[in-house]
């Protein structure tokens, strides 16, 4: 009895104590808790809140009827989705252009970072980092004006391919050339804008090192394989793990401004598709079921990956 009552006083007592600390701490760094309301109540009321919406996907919704007067079907349009024409063709498009923004544009801006960061010049580096950032703050209608003029039967890219036996057809127009085109804007857009995080990260690499290898008679090349990229790997790691992420999320703004019937077979994303049955054809519940999917399937990726990257380089988001 008395082990008893020693046991819970003990408890209370550790109860008690952090209680205090969490007070203490609170009162140490008050105002930084203050300013974490704005973000936290953002998350909340966009991010967090409209996930009850998702209970659209497993009803036939109505606005007239609301969310909770809607009846319930089950899973009824995840089984038309799986079961419909446009699931595979879909899912193979977004697989396969988010594989290749991944194969070439996630190591694009590694690429340029370190290339900067083995310039010497202060001059050029600023020059060419301001040249690298501009495309990413121009607006994406205009970027996609840009590109269709660009690639038009009489656009400049257009003229140039021309000289190399090209058939002059608007490139846009075809199939095949989508996802190139898609892919090599993207990196023209982005390059700049995702290498500053890596040349941050470069910063951080001690310079003693660097010294001590150009000492022991390292090249410039062995220096950046055994000094610098293993000193931005936590980052890289990072970065891929949120790629991973997202991977099914291709950018569905530059694919509806850039894509057309035509070209449906080699660009219509899930995205887009979502925006055409949810927005276009006001089929709500079944483009809130695609979505749904897509969300599970990105979860599952970024846990996925989180885990591998942990296991692999001790490197993961939590």
């Amino acid at each position: 009895m008395e082990n008893t009552r020693g046991l819970e006083r003990a408890q209370l007592a550790g109860k008690k104590v952090t209680v205090n600390r969490y007070v203490r701490d609170f009162m140490l760094n008050k105002y930084l808790y203050i300013m974490m309301i704005p973000v936290l109540a953002y998350y909340f009321i966009f991010h967090y809140a409209p996930m009850y919406g998702a209970l659209i996907a497993f009803k036939e919704y109505s606005p007239m009827k609301g969310i909770l007067g809607s009846p319930w079907i089950g899973f009824k349009h995840f089984q038309d989705f799986f079961s419909s024409y446009y699931f595979w063709r879909i899912l193979k498009n977004t697989v396969v252009i988010s594989l290749y923004s991944l194969l070439f544009e996630f190591p694009a801006p590694i690429i340029l970072a370190l290339l900067i960061n083995e310039v010497r010049s202060k001059m050029f580096k600023r020059v060419a980092q301001t040249i690298t950032y501009m495309p990413y703050f121009i607006s994406m209608v205009v970027i996609c004006g840009i590109i269709t003029d660009f690639t038009n039967a009489d656009g400049v890219i257009n003229k140039i391919a021309m000289l190399f036996g090209y058939d002059g057809q608007a490139m846009l127009q075809k199939p095949e050339l989508f996802r190139p085109i898609y892919i090599l804007s993207e990196i023209w857009q982005r390059v700049g804008w995702e290498s500053i995080i890596y040349i941050a990260a470069l910063m951080g690499i001690d310079q003693e090192q660097y010294e001590a290898a150009r000492m022991d008679g390292a090249s410039r090349w062995k220096q950046i394989v055994y000094i610098t990229l293993p000193g931005i790997m936590p980052t890289i790691a990072i970065m891929f793990i949120l790629r991973m992420g997202n991977l099914l999320n291709v950018g569905f703004e530059k694919i509806i401004l850039l894509y057309n019937p035509v070209t449906y077979e080699t660009a219509d994303v899930i995205s887009s598709f979502v925006y055409r049955k949810g927005l276009l054809e006001f089929g709500w519940s079944y483009s809130s079921a695609v979505g749904l999917f897509n969300s599970v399937i990105n979860l599952i990726l970024l846990v996925s990956a989180n885990y591998i990257s942990r296991k692999v380089n001790e490197s993961s988001l939590w």
